[in-house]
C-alpha cells in the first residue's frame, strides 16, 4: 500500500500476536500468514506487525526484520500495515523504521524509548530525529504502565509538527487526558488512536480515529464493528458490542500481555503455545478465566 492517506487509517487496528512453536519457540510462519488471512477476511482495519504484542523484545533483528516483511507480502495492499518499530536506542528505531519503509510498511508505530527513562525534551529529539531519518509516517505511541516513562500532551503537540509524525496511540486509558489532547489537536489532522480496549468506545466517541486492540486478536470483527458504530457516533451499537467484550479486554490482562491473548488463540485452535521467555504461557489458574470471557463473548463454544 505505500504511502498513506490520512482518511485510510481508522477503525480497528490489531496489535498482532507473533506465533511461535511450543517445542522450539521458532516462528510458525504459516501460523502467522494464517492469522494475517483470518484478519483481512474478519474486517479488521490495519494490521500492525511487530508491535508491543507481537513480542519484539524477543525477536533477534532478523527477525524483526522478517516479521514485518512476511505480513506486508501477506496483506498484498489491501489494508494498511503498520510496523513496531520503536527501541530505547534512537539509532536502533532508525535502522528498524528504514527497514519498514523498504519492505513496504504504511507506516510504523513507535514506542517510547523504554527503561532509560529520557526527559520530555529528550522525548521530543529522539522522535525528531526518527522522523527526519525516513520518509515513513509515523505513529508514536505513549505506554508508561510498560515504558516508566510518560509522554506528556504538551510534547505530543510539539511532535505534531514535526513532518512525518502523523499520530499516537494512547495506551494511558485516562479518557480525561485523552479529550485534553483531543481537544488540543482538535484543528490539526494529527490522528489520536487508543492504546486500552477497555476505554476505546469513549475514546473514538470523542474525536479519536480508532483503537490500536489487543481484543482484535480474537474478536476482528466485533472490533471492527464496535470501532466503525463509535465513528458514526452510533453510541447505542458502540457500547451494545463493548459491553460483550468487556470481560474479555479486561481478562486478556490478567497477566503480562501477550500472554493470555496468546493462550486465548491457542484456545480457539489458532496457534500452538509458543510464547519466549522470559514470558511464560498462561498460568493453569488463570485458564477457566480467559475461557469464560471467551464464552461469554461468542468466540469459543462453551
Amino acid at each position: 500500500m505505500g504511502m498513506l492517506t490520512m482518511t485510510e487509517l481508522k477503525g480497528s487496528l490489531v496489535a498482532l500476536v507473533t506465533p511461535m512453536r511450543a517445542d522450539t519457540q521458532a516462528i510458525d510462519w504459516p501460523a502467522l500468514d494464517a492469522l494475517v488471512d483470518f484478519h483481512l477476511a474478519e474486517g479488521t482495519d490495519a494490521i500492525v506487525a511487530a508491535g508491543t504484542t507481537g513480542e519484539p523484545s524477543t525477536l533477534s533483528f532478523s527477525e524483526h526484520f522478517d516479521v514485518i516483511s512476511r505480513v506486508v507480502e501477506r496483506v498484498q495492499g489491501k489494508i494498511p500495515v503498520i510496523a513496531g518499530t520503536g527501541a530505547n536506542s534512537t539509532q536502533e528505531a532508525i535502522e528498524l523504521t528504514r527497514h519498514a519503509q523498504k519492505v513496504g510498511a504504511s507506516a510504523c508505530l513507535s514506542v517510547t524509548p523504554y527503561y532509560n527513562k529520557p526527559t520530555q525534551e529528550g522525548l521530543y529529539q529522539h522522535f525528531k530525529a526518527i522522523a527526519q531519518a525516513s520518509d515513513l509516517p509515523i505513529i508514536l505511541y505513549n505506554v508508561p504502565g510498560r515504558t516508566s516513562v510518560d509522554m506528556l500532551n504538551e510534547t505530543v503537540e510539539r511532535l505534531s509538527c514535526v513532518e512525518n509524525i502523523i499520530g499516537l496511540k494512547d495506551a494511558t486509558g485516562d479518557l480525561e487526558r485523552g479529550k485534553e489532547l483531543i481537544t488540543r489537536l482538535a484543528d490539526s489532522d494529527f490522528l489520536l488512536f487508543s492504546g486500552d480496549d477497555a476505554t476505546a468506545v469513549d475514546f473514538i466517541l470523542m474525536g479519536g480515529r480508532g483503537n490500536i486492540s489487543v481484543t482484535a486478536n480474537v474478536a476482528p470483527r466485533q472490533m471492527h464493528e464496535l470501532c466503525h458504530a463509535a465513528l458514526q457516533g452510533d453510541t447505542q451499537k458502540a457500547h451494545q458490542i463493548n459491553t460483550r467484550l468487556m470481560p474479555v479486554h479486561n481478562r486478556l490482562f490478567v497477566e503480562s500481555n501477550p500472554i493470555p491473548v496468546k493462550w486465548a488463540l491457542h484456545a480457539m485452535g489458532k496457534i500452538d503455545l509458543g510464547i519466549r521467555l522470559p514470558l511464560t504461557p498462561l498460568s493453569e489458574k488463570y485458564r477457566p478465566t480467559v475461557q469464560e470471557a471467551l464464552q461469554m463473548a461468542g468466540l469459543l463454544a462453551g
